[in-house]
């Protein structure tokens, strides 16, 4: 295994059965505590007037202001009192099954390294930045915290029915890459963007992204990128409509037939698609003009 790349087949020396390991916040370095402070201070300045209420009334009751990395005993504490969630740190990411059992019983996994001053951008995988500043706000949010621990449930239940890949759309289109709908207008709640630079402005701003009304069977067909932003998005009304349609669906008879459908491209769009923006693919297109071509 490449030690920089968090991925293990097995619970590392030191980890328990459930993957959990000790965060060790006493051994932070100050440089890694600066780069906190850094991505921190630069994403608080971006965030308000982009960031779902919700997320931004998280970030606050939660004090994550406070410099350095989290202590997550502290940060636990605090989260316990509001919805009952825990966070919990792991050496990276996690099977499935483990990731879903700790979600099923409101357990936040958090890696509990961080990336490197020269990597402020972008990380392959999610890192304690991204894991605590982007995720675990949203679990101040108690309608929030229950569609998590509804998700879990139902994630273990899309292990034995053979439908991982649909509801794992499903996670990455609300909880790492949603908008919603606020009075004011379009705001970012998922965490893929509220801890990215960039994306934060892009999945807003720019032009080129389609944003689609919230539809779960369509959501659960779609194809998604892990290297680049996305292009499309998808915004739910409130959180209470997404906590609703997760709790009332039977997803056994939603698989049995979207199994049977095409899956939608990244970027297309299909008939029935309640549009809010209609994308130039601008982005999209200029990065593929940047591609070299092939023989």
């Amino acid at each position: 295994m490449n030690e920089e790349t968090h991925v293990h087949e097995h619970p590392p020396e030191g980890a328990s059965s459930d993957w959990t390991i000790p965060q060790n916040w006493d051994a932070y370095s100050d440089e890694e505590h600066r780069v906190w402070d850094t991505l921190f201070e630069r994403q608080a300045k971006l965030l308000p007037g982009r960031a779902s209420e919700a997320y931004l009334r998280g970030l606050d009751v939660l004090k994550l202001s406070k410099p350095g990395i989290p202590d997550f005993e502290e940060l636990s504490e605090r989260l316990m009192k509001l919805t009952g969630w825990q966070v919990v740190a792991v050496p990276g990411l996690v099977p499935d099954d483990v990731f879903f059992d700790h979600m099923a019983n409101r357990r936040f996994v958090a890696g509990n390294f961080i990336r490197r001053a020269d990597q402020l951008d972008y990380l392959q995988e999610p890192d304690v930045f991204h894991d605590v500043f982007g995720h675990v706000p949203m679990l101040a949010d108690p309608r929030f915290a229950d569609y998590l621990e509804a998700y879990g449930r139902g994630g273990l239940r899309a292990l034995e029915l053979g439908a991982l890949k649909q509801l794992a759309r499903l996670y990455w289109y609300t909880v790492e890459f949603g908008l919603i709908e606020e009075e004011e207008g379009l705001r970012i709640y998922g965490s893929g963007i509220v801890s990215s630079y960039s994306e934060s402005q892009f999945a807003l701003e720019d032009p080129s992204p389609n944003r689609i009304r919230f539809d779960l069977k369509r959501v659960m067909r779609t194809d998604y990128r892990i290297d680049d932003f996305q292009q499309n998005y998808f915004v739910i009304p409130s959180f209470d409509e997404l906590l609703r349609v997760t709790v009332e669906s039977d997803f056994a008879p939603l698989y049995a037939e979207i199994l049977d459908q095409p899956d939608i491209a990244v970027a297309e769009l299909v008939p029935g698609d309640d549009i809010i923006t209609n994308g130039t693919q601008a982005y999209a297109k200029a990065k593929a003009a940047q591609m070299p071509e092939t023989a």
